[in-house]
C-alpha cells in the first residue's frame, strides 16, 4: 500500500515540475474530461486524497474552494500542507486496518459501508486515474506525458527500507 502512495506523490511531483513548463493560461485552459483543466485536476487529487483519509478516520473535513488555489504554486502548497497528514497516517498503516469499516451517507440518504482498505485503495487508483488523463492533455499539446512506470523508480528499495 504504501509503494503505491509513494509511486503516485513521486509522479505527482514529476507532472508539478511538467507544468512549471507550460504557461499559467495553459494550466487553466478549459479542457475536455478529466476537472476540465490541468490545474483544477492537480488540486482535485490532492484534495481527495486528504479528504478521504480524514473522512475514515471521523476527522472533519472542509472543501477546499479551487478559486484560493488557482495556481500551480498554491496547488503545491496545499499538496504540501496536506501530504504531511496523509503521509503520517499511510507509514502507520498496518493490517488491522485493512478491515475496519467506514460508513457513510449519501446525498441521496442511501447508507453504506465500505472498508479503510478499499476506501485507500480507491485513493490510490483515483490518483493514477486522473494521472491518465493528464497523460492525454500533454500529447494534446505534444509534449510528452510523465511516465506511469513503476518499475525502475527505486519504490521496492524503499519499502524495504521503512
Amino acid at each position: 500500500m504504501n509503494m503505491f502512495f509513494q509511486y503516485n506523490w513521486m509522479v505527482r511531483e514529476e507532472w508539478y515540475k511538467w507544468c512549471e513548463e507550460l504557461p499559467e493560461e495553459e494550466l487553466v485552459r478549459q479542457r475536455t474530461g478529466g476537472m476540465e483543466s490541468i490545474l483544477k485536476t492537480l488540486f482535485h487529487i490532492v484534495d481527495v486524497e486528504w479528504s478521504w483519509i480524514r473522512q475514515i478516520q471521523g476527522k472533519p473535513d472542509f472543501q477546499e474552494d479551487f478559486e484560493k488555489f488557482s495556481s500551480l504554486e498554491k496547488v503545491r502548497q496545499l499538496d504540501a500542507r496536506f501530504k504531511e497528514e496523509v503521509e503520517g497516517f499511510v507509514n502507520n498503516w498496518d493490517a488491522s486496518m485493512e478491515s475496519r469499516l467506514f460508513t457513510e451517507t449519501l446525498p441521496d440518504g442511501r447508507v453504506v459501508t465500505d472498508t479503510w482498505g478499499e476506501i485507500v485503495r480507491h485513493i490510490i487508483a483515483h490518483e493514477i486515474h486522473h494521472i491518465g488523463q493528464l497523460s492525454i492533455w500533454s500529447r494534446e499539446l505534444g509534449r510528452k506525458p510523465i511516465s506511469a512506470n513503476v518499475i525502475g523508480r527505486g519504490l521496492a528499495a524503499k519499502e524495504f527500507n521503512r
